[in-house]
């Protein structure tokens, strides 16, 4: 890459958290930069995209979308792979994800609580060449989940879903009915439904470090179940202090944005958000 494509680029990752300052929660670029004095790890993880965010959209349109934000690896909700495709189709889905530059890396949310739906989750995460499954369990079903992982070596992590989830609204929840299972089965930690819950996402993620295989990253409006998704910066979630926290416990999945808000017209608020999480990353770095 030319110096001035760099340059150009580094521009606009501090543009961007600066503009998210402006109407946002004002955690700018100097509050991050200076909170950061002497932290010089570099994160491990990598930016991807849980295509929910986009689930009013075509596949074509959906990996196009993906690659317009910058973000490389892409977590398929079924509505762009369903989940009863033969293998045939799967295949020739992941060779159009991998035609456009792009990996798919998981799928989900995927519900698990019967064995055949299961049985399916594995299979069709196998074909495509999954490393991790996002699932919505149910308790019972866990001591077939961790005897098909030990099968097929695919990770699955647990989404929690906050207030209204009964089975699994925080990551501490989920820890403690798999703390004595393999480890493959860990945590997507979905921080909006755990800051709805009025849980601390920072100390969440740190009490799951060990077991946290994925990250559904996002900003909410409130504290409470009321709370509802809006613009990375412009919400109630410290974003700076746990991207801190996943480079302090080396974090080395991928951090996918779930965009809840304008199904129909999202890519301005999704644009927003990877602009304001790759300046905090930016300022980190500095």
């Amino acid at each position: 890459m030319k110096k001035t494509e760099q340059s150009r680029r580094h521009f606009l990752q501090v543009v961007g958290i600066g503009a998210a300052c402006l109407t946002g929660t004002g955690r700018c670029l100097a509050q991050v930069g200076s909170a950061d004095k002497g932290q010089k790890s570099k994160p491990k993880f990598e930016l991807g995209l849980a295509s929910y965010t986009l689930r009013e959209f075509k596949l074509e349109e959906t990996l196009a979308m993906t690659k317009r934000v910058g973000l490389k690896y892409i977590c398929f909700k079924s509505f762009h792979l369903v989940l009863d495709s033969t293998p045939a189709q799967i295949r020739a889905t992941v060779k159009k994800v991998k035609d456009a530059g792009l990996v798919l890396y998981g799928g989900g949310v995927i519900g698990m609580k019967k064995e055949d739906q299961v049985h399916q989750a594995f299979d069709y995460a196998k074909t495509a060449g999954m490393k991790v499954i996002v699932a919505a369990p149910s308790p019972e079903m866990l001591p077939l989940i961790e005897k098909k992982v030990k099968q097929y070596d695919i990770k699955v992590a647990i989404h929690n879903h906050g207030p209204g989830d009964k089975l699994f609204p925080t990551p501490a929840v989920a820890l403690e009915q798999i703390k004595n299972l393999d480890k493959r089965i860990g945590i997507c930690h979905d921080i909006g439904h755990t800051k709805r819950y009025g849980s601390d996402p920072i100390a969440e993620t740190e009490l799951c470090a060990d077991r946290l295989h994925d990250v559904h990253i996002k900003d909410v409006s409130a504290a409470n179940k009321n709370g509802h998704g809006v613009e990375i910066g412009r919400g109630v979630i410290d974003i700076p202090r746990f991207i801190r926290t996943l480079i302090k416990i080396e974090y080395d999945g991928i951090v996918s944005f779930e965009y809840e808000k304008d199904a129909k017209d999202p890519m301005a608020g999704l644009a927003e958000s990877v602009g304001y999480v790759k300046g905090v990353l930016a300022a980190i770095g500095n």
